[in-house]
């Protein structure tokens, strides 16, 4: 599967099914999904583009999974609140800056729980934290301040 940020919409994931069906699924910002699936003889054909809301998304994860539920796991739905990923471009103002210089908290209520690097993971990355373009931040927060949060590290 291959991913493709879409700046100011979410990210684009695409994938070849093991019979050479071409699909891609659009996690756009607002927490809906556009699945689209393409023709096998002509892959750039769409042959089908369902648009889901979130609460959509969760039933078809349900159906397609259905023993993924934890109880140990917190659902940030239910409380008001999202996950995301926000990817540092390499341009980024913030690049090579200190994670605290974003006044990411202070600014937008937005927590950033860890922060992707290559092959690694930085779990609770403090404020002395240097970033570097093509860090991927996980941001928990409300929908508001994530949006808000993906501006201000959106800056160049």
């Amino acid at each position: 599967m291959s991913s493709t940020p879409l700046p100011g919409i979410g990210v684009r994931y695409d994938l070849v099914t093991r019979e050479q069906r071409p699909l891609s699924v659009v996690a756009h910002r607002d927490g809906s999904r556009t699945l689209s699936a393409y023709r096998k003889d002509d892959p750039d054909a769409c042959a089908l583009s369902v648009r889901l809301t979130a609460s959509e998304v969760e039933a078809v994860i349900d159906a397609l999974m259905p023993a993924h539920h934890s109880p140990s796991l917190l659902s940030t739905t239910e409380l008001g609140l999202v996950a995301e990923r926000i990817e540092l471009a390499a341009t980024s103002h913030w690049n090579g800056r200190h994670l605290g210089e974003t006044r990411m908290r202070t600014e937008t209520g937005v927590s950033i729980v860890a922060v992707l690097r290559r092959a690694e993971a930085i779990p609770s990355p403090g404020p002395d934290f240097r970033l570097a373009g093509g860090d991927t931040l996980i941001v928990i927060g409300t929908r508001e301040g994530v949006d808000a949060a993906a501006a201000i590290l959106g800056r160049e």
